[in-house]
C-alpha cells in the first residue's frame, strides 16, 4: 500500500546548485516525493503520529570480516558503551542490535588467522552503522602452536573458563581434569586468564611469548572462596524474549549464564561485593540495560529485566519522473527538516522508487531526492516530505 499526494502543478525546487540554465532546465526535477509509508513486522501499513509511547531508541553495528573462510565462524567481541560477543555467520557477516548511543570497540578474532585492521572503534550517534566496520582475515602462514596447562585440584579448575587475549583471542573450558589447551597460534605474546564463579586463581593471570615452539606447563591454582557465598537471582519476561537470554556477571567477579525456560537466572558461590548483571539476546532490548548489585552476607534476588523485541520498520519512497532524460536518482535523508541531508543510496537510483530499510523507531526522517544527467549534474533538492516512526 502506498499513500501519495495528488499535485497538479511543479513545486518549485527549494535548493538549486550553481549549473548552467541549459543544464538546469535539462535537470528539472519533475518528481515531487509521495508522502511515505512505514511498515513493520508481517503486514500492516500504518502513517501519522503514534499515539502509543516509542519504546527505547536503540541501533545496530555491522559489518562483514572477508574472506569468508577466514570470517565465517570468527569472534566478535564488543567493547566500550555496552559489552557482547557474537559469531560471525558463513559469509563472515556480523550485527550487534538493541544499542544505545555510544562508543564501541569492535575485535574480532579466530585462531589461525590475525585481522586487519586488529579493531575498529565506532561511535553511535542516533543512526545504524553498517558503512566501514569491515575486517579482512589472513591465515597465518606457517607453523603455529599451542599453548597448554592445568587448574588444579581438578575440584576448582574443571569446568573454569580460561581466556586467551594478546596476539589472538580466544576462550576455552577446562576438562574434567583440570586441562586446557589452545592451539594453531602464530609466534607472538599471549595472556591466560582462569575464572569461575566461587573460586580464585593463582596466578590471577599469566603471559607467555611463543617463539618456534609450543608453551605447556601455564599452570593454575584453584582456591574455593572461603566463607560463606551468596547468589543473584531474578527474571526476564516476557519469556519470548527471556528464554536463552545470555546474562553476563561482571564486577567483583565474573560469570556467564544462560535463563531457563521461565526466563530465570542464578549465580551461585559469590561473595560480598559489587557486580553489574546484563542480559542480552538477538533481537531484543532490555529495560534496563544493566543492573548495579551489592552482595552484603545476603542472597540478591528480584534483579529483573523486561524484554522488548526490536521492531523492523521501513520508510517507503516514491517519486515521479524527471521531465527530462537522467541517468537516475539520489536519495538523501535528515533527522533536521531542512538541512543536513545524507546521501541514502550508494548509486543512483534507476527507479522511481525507494525504501530506507535502516530508519529506527521514535524517529521522524525528512527526505528529499535529487535527478542526476549523464554527465553526473546533479539537480537541486525536491520538495521535502517527512515520516514520523512510531
Amino acid at each position: 500500500m502506498r499513500l501519495e499526494r495528488d499535485e497538479d502543478r511543479l513545486g518549485k525546487l527549494p535548493y538549486s546548485q550553481n549549473i548552467s540554465s541549459r543544464a538546469r532546465g535539462a535537470l528539472l526535477l519533475a518528481g515531487i516525493l509521495a508522502p511515505l509509508a512505514f511498515l513493520w513486522g508481517c503486514s500492516g501499513v500504518v502513517s501519522g503520529q503514534s499515539t502509543q509511547a516509542p519504546p527505547p531508541q536503540t541501533y545496530m553495528v555491522s559489518g562483514t570480516i572477508g574472506p569468508a573462510a577466514g570470517g565465517g565462524g570468527a569472534t566478535v567481541t564488543l567493547s566500550g558503551a555496552a559489552n557482547a560477543t557474537i559469531t560471525a555467520n558463513s559469509s563472515g557477516n556480523f550485527t550487534f542490535t538493541g544499542l544505545a548511543n555510544g562508543t564501541y570497540t569492535v575485535t574480532p578474532s579466530r585462531v589461525g588467522y590475525t585481522f586487519n585492521p586488529s579493531s575498529l572503534n565506532v561511535t553511535v550517534s542516533g543512526a545504524n552503522i553498517t558503512t566501514g566496520l569491515n575486517f579482512t582475515a589472513t591465515a597465518q602462514g606457517g607453523q603455529t602452536f599451542s599453548i597448554s596447562g592445568t587448574i588444579s585440584p581438578a575440584t576448582g579448575g574443571s569446568g573454569a573458563t580460561v581466556t586467551l587475549s594478546g596476539a589472538a583471542s580466544a576462550t576455552t573450558t577446562a576438562n574434567s581434569s583440570g586441562n586446557y589447551a589452545f592451539s594453531g597460534l602464530a609466534n607472538g605474546t599471549y595472556a591466560v586468564t582462569p575464572s569461575r564463579t566461587g573460586f580464585t586463581f593463582s596466578p590471577i593471570v599469566q603471559s607467555v611469548t611463543l617463539s618456534g615452539a609450543n608453551a605447556t606447563g601455564l599452570n593454575f591454582t584453584a582456591t574455593a572462596q572461603v566463607g560463606p557465598t551468596f547468589s543473584i537471582s531474578g527474571t526476564i519476561s516476557p519469556t519470548a524474549g527471556g528464554v536463552g537470554a545470555t546474562v553476563l556477571l561482571s564486577g567483583a567477579a565474573g560469570a556467564t549464564t544462560v535463563t531457563n525456560s521461565a526466563g530465570d537466572y542464578t549465580f551461585t558461590g559469590l561473595t560480598n561485593g559489587s557486580y553489574t548483571v546484563a542480559p542480552s539476546n538477538a533481537g531484543f532490548t532490555f529495560t534496563p540495560a544493566n543492573q548495579n548489585v551489592i552482595v552484603a552476607a545476603a542472597n540478591v534476588t528480584g534483579v529483573n529485566f523486561a524484554a522488548t523485541a526490536l521492531v523492523a520498520h521501513s520508510a517507503a519512497l516514491s517519486w515521479t519522473a524527471s521531465t527530462s532524460p537522467v541517468s537516475g536518482y539520489n536519495v538523501y535523508r535528515s533527522t533536521i527538516s531542512g538541512n543536513q541531508y545524507l546521501k541514502l543510496s550508494p548509486a543512483l537510483v534507476n527507479a522511481l522508487s525507494y525504501a530506507d530499510t535502516s530508519v529506527q523507531n521514535g524517529t521522524t526522517y525528512f527526505y528529499v531526492t535529487t535527478a542526476v544527467d549523464a554527465n553526473g549534474i546533479e539537480s537541486g533538492y525536491s520538495n521535502e516530505v517527512s515520516v514520523n516512526i512510531p
